[in-house]
């Protein structure tokens, strides 16, 4: 089971953080840091692969973003690796091609995408094509609830 997945900047900014594991607030800005500062001082030819404290972490480099999971010593790191793949090609296939702006900038879009890949820590879908289905759904149900025209319609645009 996946225990949280990050999404950070070269500089160390962090963009992006679901837990699927409860931690108070303090010791998630701990690992956060500690991780962030641990991944950001590797090589770029070293593995993505590495043993931290009691879990695994896969991270992997796209553009200026890490996305970066940690797991349970027992769990796959190359499907692991996958789904951050996998994330990266709905990400790519819905906002373009992603970029650290559009994480920004789409930060819940991101997150709806993730709750639609990933549910509790576990694989919840495989089908890129069921995930964009579901964003495109949630997109039409978003577009009907936002009255078209209501604040010309009332003086306030």
């Amino acid at each position: 089971m996946m225990q949280f997945m990050l999404l950070f900047s070269r500089q160390g900014k962090l963009r992006l953080q679901k837990w699927y594991v409860a931690h108070p607030d303090k010791l998630k800005k701990k690992i956060t840091r500690e991780l962030i500062t641990t991944v950001l001082a590797r090589k770029p030819k070293m593995c993505s692969f590495l043993e931290w404290k009691d879990v695994k972490v896969v991270y992997k480099r796209y553009a200026s973003l890490y996305f970066c999971c940690a797991m349970e010593q027992e769990d796959n790191e190359l499907l692991t690796l996958e789904l951050i793949h996998r994330y990266v090609e709905l990400l790519d296939k819905y906002l373009g091609s992603v970029c650290e702006l559009d994480i920004i900038f789409n930060f819940e879009k991101a997150y709806f995408i993730l709750d639609e890949l990933v549910l509790g820590g576990e694989l919840q879908e495989t089908s890129k094509k069921n995930v964009l289905k579901a964003i495109a759904a949630q997109d039409l149900l978003q577009e009907e609830e936002t009255p078209q025209g209501f604040f010309e319609d009332h003086g306030l645009g």
